[in-house]
């Protein structure tokens, strides 16, 4: 549940984003939309019940869309709205921060060239 009041700024972005995952949910959308199986394979070690909680609290905050079509099997994609693109972009300076610690402290990282960097 969302508190009805925070301290700063800072601690209202925390509250939408907060969790072990969310920025990671992020991070997979903010280029393409996928589908619940390739958020779950593109994030190891998140469970499905988590993803599938996460997924709807970013729903419920504007900034995870669920399109379901009308198939058969059912087709489900999760997309960033407009709102959640500008969430990512304000991460970017949070992200190069990461890249630049990870350095300063000699912490491994992998690097996938089939993502853009934030």
């Amino acid at each position: 549940m969302k508190r009805q009041s925070y301290q700063c700024g800072l601690d209202a972005a925390m509250d939408v984003i907060g969790g072990k995952w969310k920025v990671l949910i992020l991070w997979e959308l903010h280029c393409q939309e996928r589908r619940f199986g390739e958020l779950r394979r593109l994030i190891p070690g998140v469970s499905e019940k988590v993803l599938i909680q996460q997924l709807r609290e970013l729903e419920a905050d504007g900034i995870v869309h669920r399109e379901i079509y009308d198939e058969v099997p059912p087709k489900v994609e999760y997309s960033l709205t407009l709102y959640g693109t500008s969430l990512y972009d304000a991460l970017g300076p949070l992200g190069f921060w990461g890249e630049r610690h990870m350095e300063r402290a000699g912490l491994e990282h992998q690097l996938v060239v089939t993502r853009k960097p934030l």
